[in-house]
């Protein structure tokens, strides 16, 4: 594993197909027959293309489910096939699982939800990082960072010298999807490592379930969910992400607890920080933490933290890339009917304007909400597709409800 990923690689993701049995034995002839592939047939960047196996290709390439190619930076390049880096991988087709705790106390059998459990790659996180749009080179430094995390531990670097605690805190107001850059970057990961790993497990924690209704519990049951994850950790061919979404339900300030707040509070801190210590002697776990809250986490834990990336609302590039993509989705489903490009451009331009400062997740709300809006009356006669520009006005009138609906809750709250 590369310390530092080559900022000259092209990387070439390949989903394989399940009928291949066992990947690992054929890996090589496929990955020959990709590469006349790619210097035949040039791919676009930054794009998911579904694979169509042709009569004259290799016959292994029958297994080839889809391709993405992207480069380290994350902007287009020349393709220079000697700058390609495969990454051959099947999904992972069980699903999530959720793991429950029976408390140890309290008279009260109701199970208490700890953390939901992945293996990576899933077929649910599939095209999510491409789809998490952000400023340029935001997510391709969290990958590199992550990776050459990762590669420190594995040269077995002395943190006593290069202090590394392969902890990463996303932080930032609510809706612009941390926790699921969380989960895409974890996604990548699986698969660019696939070569040192056999599998890659994402155990996502439910902070706020183990904060137990239970006073002198929940301390206990963070030690309960670690022990867990340390039983997963002890195989090294394992690839361990563990997100604690909402990190500060767990990591409160102490300095900030008032003498009334349970003791229990503070014994969930010091278990977490305690458990963090641990874990980081395992050179195949990576953290991965979010926060709305920023300015309420326990310093301890900010301290732990190696980088405290702040992930804000989408700017006007970013939003014109959102509105974009939902409509060549609506376009692609068939539901309404872009007549071109240049077009569309123009009719979104007032629409991004009055949508600074709405969120990525409100922003992707937009088009269930205007089908609601839509009276089948506005569009041509006999016509199934929905026309651009009638959509356009239900995008805005969806918009304009959804910053009406806001400015009232705000209301009500004072």
């Amino acid at each position: 594993m590369n310390l530092i990923p080559s900022k000259k690689a092209i990387h070439v993701e390949v989903c394989i197909k399940s009928s291949i049995g066992r990947l690992s034995e054929r890996e090589t002839p496929l990955k020959e027959a990709l590469k006349s592939y790619l210097i035949r047939d040039k791919l676009p960047f930054n794009e998911t293309i579904k694979f169509v196996f042709q009569p004259f290709d290799d016959d292994i390439l029958r297994h080839v489910d889809s391709i993405l190619m992207e480069t380290a930076s994350g902007f287009s390049s020349e393709f220079d096939v000697a700058n390609v880096q495969f990454h051959l991988f099947c999904l992972q087709r069980r699903a999530m699982e959720l793991e429950m705790f029976d408390p140890e106390a309290g008279g009260d059998n109701e199970s208490i939800p700890s953390s939901n459990h992945w293996l990576l790659p899933s077929s649910q996180f599939l095209g999510l990082w491409e789809n998490l749009l952000y400023d340029p080179g935001l997510k391709e430094s969290l990958l590199t960072f992550a990776l050459s995390a990762l590669a420190l531990a594995q040269h077995q670097v002395d943190t006593n010298v290069i202090a590394c605690n392969r902890l990463l805190l996303l932080h930032g107001p609510p809706g612009t999807g941390k926790t699921s850059l969380c989960k895409a970057l974890a996604q990548k990961l699986s698969i660019y490592t696939r070569s040192k790993f056999h599998c890659t497990h994402l155990i996502e924690i439910n902070s706020h379930s183990l904060f137990s209704k239970w006073f002198s519990e929940s301390g206990k049951l963070v030690m309960r969910l670690f022990a867990k994850i340390h039983e997963i950790i002890q195989d090294s061919r394992n690839l361990v992400c563990v997100l604690i979404d909402e990190v500060e339900s767990l990591a409160y300030a102490r300095n900030c607890m008032s003498g009334q707040e349970p003791k229990d509070a503070m014994r969930v801190v010091n278990a977490l920080l305690t458990q963090l210590d641990n874990i980081k002697e395992k050179s195949n776990v990576l953290i991965l933490a979010t926060s709305n809250l920023a300015e309420t986490i326990d310093l301890a834990f900010l301290d732990r933290a190696d980088i405290k990336q702040y992930i804000g609302l989408p700017n006007e590039l970013a939003i014109r890339k959102i509105y974009e993509s939902m409509i060549y989705e609506l376009e692609r489903v068939g539901i309404i009917e872009v007549e071109d490009n240049e077009t569309l451009k123009s009719q979104l331009q007032d629409l991004i304007t009055f949508s600074q400062g709405m969120s990525g997740r409100s922003l992707r709300k937009l088009p269930f909400l205007a089908l609601t809006f839509y009276d089948e009356e506005d569009n041509y006669p006999d016509q199934r597709k929905i026309r651009l520009d009638i959509f356009m006005r239900y995008l805005l009138q969806a918009m304009q409800k959804q910053k009406e609906d806001q400015r009232l809750m705000k209301i009500n709250d004072e």
